[in-house]
């Protein structure tokens, strides 16, 4: 079962990022917010060297779809993707929302967890 999706870019980081916000909006999607670990751990006096920037994503009105069908889905929003470096190459990636609703047992989100990833995926895609 894979639990994410990642594709490589040849963008530098910082423009992987933007890139990804960019192309999240005709979607329906907006950053809700978003943390850089190298910055913030480094803040707390601790070192980190890699690039990894965390963004929670979400489209509203999908949002309230699957709240109104189970609150408890709510655990997993807002959608979280990555991007970060590796061995001198950047991601960018998320977790797979179906993998999520399958795991947990909720049922009826099946279709809504589809057309989010789809969704995700095609940002993802268009943002390498």
């Amino acid at each position: 079962m894979d639990i994410y999706f990642e594709l490589k870019t040849t963008k530098g980081f910082q423009e992987a990022i933007d890139a990804v916000k960019e192309s999240l909006s005709p979607y329906g999607f907006g950053v809700l917010f978003e943390m850089n670990f190298k910055d913030k751990l480094r803040e707390k006096g601790l070192e980190f060297d890699t690039d990894f920037t965390v963004l929670e994503v979400c489209n509203p009105a999908k949002a309230q779809k699957v709240l109104q069908q189970d609150i408890t889905a709510g655990y997993f929003l807002p959608c979280k993707m990555a991007v970060y470096s590796k061995e001198d190459s950047i991601y960018i990636g998320m977790l797979k929302p179906t993998t999520l609703i399958e795991v947990s047992g909720i049922q009826g989100l099946g279709i809504v967890a589809d057309e989010v990833e789809a969704d995700l995926i095609a940002a993802i895609t268009k943002a390498v």
